[in-house]
This record gives C-alpha cells, sequence and structure tokens, in this order.
C-alpha cells in the first residue's frame, strides 16, 4: 500500500462523510487536494496548522484512489508533495487519526501511523 495524508478538521471529515465525498465541491481554487508523504507531513502540520485543534489525518491508499494522482511527490526525498485532482473516495481513506499538537503548538506523528505504514 502507497500511503499519502491529508490534514483536515474532523468536522469537515464528518460532513464528508455524510455526504459521501470529501472535499465538498468544488474542488479547492487550485485545483486538487494537497496531501503530504508521511515524511513530509510534520513539517506542513507545523507551518500551516500550528496550534489548531480537532484536526485529523486523513490516510490515503494511493492504490484505491479513483481520482487522478499526480505521482510527482511520491518518493520519498522528493520536495513535491503529492496531489489529487479531483474527489477523494471515501474508500481510498483507509484510517482517520486524530491529530492534536502538544501543548506548545506542535505536531508528531501518531504512533498508529506506523502500524499502517508497514
Amino acid at each position: 500500500m502507497a500511503l499519502i495524508l491529508h490534514i483536515t478538521q474532523r468536522s469537515v471529515w464528518d460532513a464528508a462523510r455524510e455526504r459521501g465525498s470529501y472535499p465538498q465541491p468544488p474542488i479547492p481554487s487550485d485545483g486538487f487536494v494537497h496531501c503530504s508523504r508521511p515524511d513530509q507531513v510534520i513539517r506542513v502540520a507545523n507551518y500551516i496548522f500550528r496550534g489548531q485543534r480537532d484536526l485529523v489525518l486523513l490516510c490515503i491508499d494511493t492504490n484505491l484512489l479513483t481520482a487522478t494522482l499526480d505521482p510527482a511527490g511520491l518518493e520519498e526525498g522528493e520536495k513535491d508533495f503529492p496531489h489529487i485532482h479531483g474527489q477523494i473516495n471515501l474508500d481510498a481513506v483507509v484510517a482517520v487519526l486524530d491529530f492534536p499538537p502538544d501543548d506548545d503548538g506542535a505536531f508528531a506523528l501518531p504512533k498508529s501511523l506506523g502500524e499502517l505504514a508497514t
């Protein structure tokens, strides 16, 4: 399984599950859903989401995606980030992990993510 991650608010994910699609149409104005590899997500979280609460990590199996996945950024060590062009089919989301910051607002990888990546 090739795993990529997407950070979102729990309420947004809960609404997506009720609706049956993520993200809510239309697709973000830049035309894709921003994702990260496990080795990138902490840097992204601390830069964009520092201190935000009620976040979750969507763990997406790229082999199950029906939307187009830009292959740039899939290999560890690349500077690019993976992008999904279109709606994420909910069955491609193989896990949803709570993603709370610590008391200083910084993020760390959930331990359960390591179990998924193996």
